[in-house]
């Protein structure tokens, strides 16, 4: 089983790092995605030490839609930068939250772009972040051509438009521990119509830990949650969901 979406870096997990990677690998978690963050605590540093020292990680780079306020002018030559590193495979996570609005939208918007051209010249796909912005999302990835390189929605919880209008474009969708939450029931429906050899399953760890872990942090191991629920919903066994998204990371990310 494959973890395509990790936080391995964050100080939820300094007092026992090693131990998650540990239960991690004796879940059957083998590979886990490890994302790095152009952020103000320029997290990616640490993120990129975890990923070195475990031969079977990959890593990203990108500005989260949180950050967009400090991007900066030269933006795109510092993600260009480090980019140029190995077992790293995507530009993320980007995108766009109106949640939250810790950036204004407008700046949201823009450094989304220009994170996405960044993607295009060097043919790296995206890992996406999207909440409550479904329309902007769409609008987006077709002015700048975003299928060309395609990625993923990351921790999906929109409705099943923006699925389709997501799959239409090429993208996969990831699901994460929300999906096992009690009121997660549109979600399950969505779930339900994403073909399998366009979905991939995450944890988003330390945060969303499923049900029967929520409350708790959340680590890869507990991946297995989200993998059982795919299984029962679309009416297949557990080592299909696991062959599924397995193929599914590896074609995506090129690995």
């Amino acid at each position: 089983m494959i973890d395509s979406h990790a936080h391995l870096e964050m100080e939820a997990f300094d007092p026992d790092r090693e131990d998650v990677i540990r239960r991690a690998h004796a879940s059957g978690v083998e590979t886990i995605l490890s994302l790095g963050l152009l952020d103000e605590a320029a997290s990616y540093r640490k993120a990129f030490g975890i990923v070195d020292g475990n031969a079977r990680f990959y890593t990203s780079i990108g500005c989260h839609p949180h950050d967009a306020k400090i991007f900066g002018e030269d933006g795109e030559d510092r993600l260009g930068l480090l980019t140029e590193r190995e077992r790293l495979v995507a530009i993320g996570e980007i995108g766009l939250d109106y949640h939250y609005n810790l950036s204004p939208p407008p700046v949201q918007r823009d450094v989304f772009r220009r994170q996405i051209r960044v993607a295009r010249r060097l043919a790296l796909p995206l890992i996406i972040h999207q909440r409550e912005a479904s329309a902007d999302l769409v609008t987006i990835l077709d002015e700048e051509k975003a299928g060309d390189v395609g990625g993923v929605l990351h921790s999906f919880t929109a409705e099943l438009e923006t699925a389709r209008a997501a799959l239409d474009r090429g993208f996969y969708i990831s699901f994460s521990g929300i999906l096992t939450f009690k009121n997660a029931g549109p979600l399950r429906e969505v779930a339900r119509s994403v073909p399998l050899e366009r979905m991939l399953i995450e944890t988003d760890c330390p945060y969303l830990a499923p049900v029967p872990h929520r409350g708790k942090r959340n680590e890869p191991s507990f991946v297995w949650e989200v993998a059982k629920l795919l299984a029962e919903l679309k009416q297949v066994s557990l080592r299909e969901i696991e062959d599924a998204t397995t193929a599914n990371f590896k074609r995506l990310f090129s690995v």
